[in-house]
């Protein structure tokens, strides 16, 4: 969500406004915070806010101050459990995020604090945040948040692209004057594939329904799991050969070279059940959680390069909180792409691939141009303040997706 709140007034609370916006030749300023909203029982709520640089409230804000030379901040990134969405509304309101903002200037009268919000959660919740922090929200384009959140990142991050084939990630320098046409592959509860071919210029060309939400509730129904974190946690313990049936169990320990096949590639997802008479409760929970996700992760390689083969793209950007940096995750897509390929293609993620969506939202006010953020790659440092729900973060890949803030500028548009 973008939160613009009718009151600029303290210059010493932790987090102040930041961007300035020309409105009828007035100069405001305005706190910018933005979330990806989801519905789901226990989907996430993705937080992009903008905080100035404490050097920089010294000096008085006023309508004669002007922004050329850029605004100092951070821009920070974090998320919440939906269900336990009344901890994200005492973070907003604890860190006086609605504090300092842009009236209405084309209705003065109308003094709403208003917040942009995407997602289905944006209509689910609606009435909660106008209850408990008196603000509304206004709705934008889940699928355009998205294709906006990954155009700025790829335009404006350094060091956002990277791939992870056989346990080593490598960045991807990204040429802007080469950029379009790309497959932005977005990894929810499903599965969306979008064709993009500049800003604001893209399709979904295809998808599938077998997404996080597959992983999250099968792995639930045979593990008991009750977190998506959990399961997740659970099969990197596993092993998939225990479940999965191989070449090798087909031909006798061999390769089946003609076809390019090796005696480990995967037969059949969960192929061993059928040929032993043992019942779920005499596998390891681990290892179904380790089958479940190679399965899904690598149906979605499949399907992307297919996708992305198509239509003659050369990139592929995976995205969404179904990765959530993790290494086996990203590892399996990357090497369906480069399978099906025939190592002509490379799977990319982005580091900050959950938050897609709400740094859309974040964007979408007064529609600034992707040129309106600078940002300055040099400083990565975790938000104190920001509640990330994942207990099982792993501090050395803190840089792929965790809570964390950036350096940035902002400018007037």
């Amino acid at each position: 969500m973008v939160c613009n709140s009718p009151s600029f007034k303290s210059q010493q609370k932790k987090y102040t406004a930041a961007m300035g916006s020309l409105v009828k030749d007035e100069l405001l300023y305005h706190h910018l915070i933005s979330t990806l909203l989801q519905a789901g029982e226990r989907s996430l709520i993705k937080l992009v806010y903008f905080s100035r640089d404490s050097s920089d409230h010294e000096d008085p804000l006023n309508d004669s101050v002007g922004v050329s030379n850029g605004v100092n901040g951070r821009l920070h990134f974090a998320k919440f459990e939906t269900t336990k969405i009344n901890d994200c509304l005492k973070f907003i309101s604890a860190n006086k995020l609605l504090l300092g903002g842009l009236q209405h200037q084309e209705n003065p009268t109308n003094d709403r604090s208003f917040i942009k919000a995407t997602g289905g959660g944006a209509y689910k919740f609606s009435d909660l945040f106008k209850e408990k922090l008196g603000i509304s929200l206004e709705k934008e384009d889940e699928m355009e948040c998205l294709v906006t959140g990954a155009n700025f990142l790829l335009k404006a991050v350094n060091h956002e692209a990277f791939t992870y084939l056989n346990g080593q990630k490598e960045f991807v320098q990204i040429d802007h004057n080469d950029l379009y046409p790309y497959l932005l592959v977005n990894i929810g509860s499903g599965v969306s594939m979008v064709k993009v071919d500049g800003d604001g210029k893209f399709e979904r060309v295809s998808g599938t329904s077998v997404g996080g939400g597959t992983f999250w509730g099968l792995g639930k129904l045979l593990t008991k799991c009750q977190s998506f974190d959990e399961l997740l946690e659970l099969s990197h313990r596993g092993n998939n050969r225990v479940v999965d049936m191989l070449v090798g169990d087909i031909y006798g320990g061999m390769d089946y070279s003609k076809i390019g096949l090796s005696s480990t590639a995967i037969a059949s997802s969960f192929g061993r059940a059928i040929s032993n008479n043992n019942e779920l409760d005499d596998y390891k929970p681990e290892d179904v959680s380790r089958s479940l996700l190679r399965m899904i992760s690598n149906n979605i390689g499949q399907i992307s390069y297919l996708n992305a083969l198509r239509f003659g793209l050369k990139r592929i950007f995976f995205g969404g909180f179904f990765i959530r940096g993790q290494s086996y995750t990203m590892d399996t897509i990357s090497v369906a792409v480069h399978f099906w390929s025939k190592g002509e293609a490379k799977a990319m993620f982005l580091r900050h691939e959950g938050f897609l969506g709400a740094l859309g939202a974040f964007m979408s006010y007064e529609r600034h141009s992707l040129d309106d953020l600078m940002i300055n790659q040099s400083v990565q440092i975790p938000v104190d303040a920001s509640c990330g729900t994942d207990t099982n973060y792993n501090p050395l890949e803190r840089d792929l997706n965790e809570t964390e803030s950036m350096q940035c500028r902002v400018y007037q548009a």
